[in-house]
């Protein structure tokens, strides 16, 4: 087993991807905003798996900042389907919880790399 399959933020970034993929296949949105946000919650999962690869804790450092960094892409796109009616209120709740649990997290790793 890789080391980054043993991280919590790990698990929970990939169960969110998995959610998005199922939302991205019973909506109907537009070709970009599937794009974008398919990219962006596969960002989170794979920028954790790259940076637990590597050797030192700034480069660890910097992917756990992209997968945040994408993380926040994620809640952007989750408002707007929001603010478009195209996902409900509660919908939008779960999903932004799930968000945030993770950028918790990955705030958490990126303080103990500094």
């Amino acid at each position: 087993m890789f080391d980054f399959c043993k991280l919590d933020v790990y698990q929970k970034a990939k169960a969110f991807c998995i959610l998005i993929h199922k939302l991205i296949s019973i909506g109907n949105f537009d070709r970009t905003t599937n794009d974008q946000l398919r990219r962006a919650s596969f960002s989170i999962m794979l920028n954790i798996a790259e940076g637990s690869s590597r050797f030192s804790n700034k480069d660890r450092k910097n992917f756990m900042v992209v997968a945040r960094g994408s993380t926040f892409e994620c809640a952007a796109i989750i408002e707007y389907l929001n603010e478009v009616a195209e996902i409900s209120k509660e919908s939008y709740s779960i999903y932004l919880e799930n968000l945030e649990e993770i950028s918790k997290m990955l705030f958490g790793l990126i303080r103990g790399l500094e």
